[in-house]
């Protein structure tokens, strides 16, 4: 059997070079549509997935990977011996390692006044079904579908070959992938048919960053965010400098971003955060105050937060 790599990938980050390696390595390439021709123009060798199943890509690219070819070649198990039989009857040859990213639907649905079937166009069929036939099939497959990965994969295999943690743990990342991208799906669906109380409710949340520490200092937490976070919740804010925020850190900056955004006062600044009060200025061109003027403002009411809808000046270092 010869050593191949399926390619087929929308995010193209890190690819060509993926592809290359995978060649040195010894590998044949198979590929579709844009990353075939990406990978041509790069001056690889990718073979077209449509050469593997002997039947060419129809219905507006809907049917590319759907064959036997491909799937018995992901799914065959190489310690079964009835499995290993049937390919070489059938003349199928095995896939090793699977690269596949899915139609960006999110960034479809993010777009302004989107049509119902252009989001449906965006949903991914053969993609996920690779992923997840590759995935089962994990002690023989290497399946990658974010390209974070490549590099442990590229090191592994010139070490000798990837590990099975690393396939197990790739095993993972694929099927938490679909799980969250049938996600968005559905949640998208759900919304156009006005439904508020589903039977069964899928959530899909992204990770912010990680917490300095849970509700008490010996606890572990991490922030995570709806994948469209509403405007001007804490979930849109950047962090610029400082230490990890804790958890009740967080939930006192929430609770001042809040105050400001149903009120028409210009400040806020938290008062104690076991007590959820706050002291404001209204508008007054005649108090115009630096960041450290703020900061003091802060300190003398006993606060740990300031808050405000205005550029400060800063003055120093």
């Amino acid at each position: 059997m010869k050593k191949r790599a399926l390619i087929s990938v929308s995010d193209k980050t890190g690819i060509v070079d993926l592809a290359a390696k995978l060649e040195d390595f010894g590998y044949e390439i198979i590929s579709t549509g844009g990353t075939l021709k990406t990978l041509k123009g790069a001056g690889l060798h990718p073979i077209d997935i449509s050469d593997i199943t002997g039947f060419p890509e129809c219905l507006d690219g809907r049917v590319k990977t759907l064959h036997p070819n491909v799937h018995a070649g992901l799914l065959a198990m190489r310690s079964n011996p009835e499995h290993m039989a049937f390919l070489e009857k059938m003349n199928i040859n095995t896939i090793d390692i699977v690269v596949v990213n899915l139609y960006p639907f999110k960034q479809t649905i993010s777009k302004p006044g989107i049509e119902l079937q252009e989001a449906i166009e965006n949903i991914d069929i053969g993609g996920p079904t690779m992923l997840r036939s590759a995935a089962k099939n994990y002690q023989d497959v290497a399946v990658l579908v974010d390209p974070a990965d490549y590099a442990k994969v590229l090191d592994e295999l010139a070490g000798g070959g990837i590990t099975k943690e690393t396939k197990f743990y790739l095993m993972y990342k694929v099927y938490q992938h679909t799980a969250y991208y049938d996600t968005l799906i559905a949640n998208y669906l759900r919304e156009k048919q006005g439904i508020k109380f589903p039977e069964k409710l899928t959530l899909a949340f992204d990770m912010a960053q990680s917490m300095r520490y849970g509700e008490n200092p010996r606890q572990e937490a991490v922030f995570y965010k709806e994948p469209f976070p509403v405007a001007g919740s804490l979930a849109k804010a950047k962090q610029l400098h400082g230490k990890e925020l804790s958890l009740w850190l967080s939930e006192y900056l929430d609770y001042v971003h809040k105050v400001i955004g149903i009120s028409d006062v210009e400040i806020y600044a938290s008062i104690d955060g076991k007590i959820a009060a706050a002291t404001y200025w209204e508008d007054d061109e005649a108090f115009d105050p630096t960041a450290a003027e703020w900061y003091k403002v802060a300190i003398e009411a006993d606060g740990e937060i300031v808050s405000n809808q205005q550029e400060c000046r800063t003055y120093g270092s």
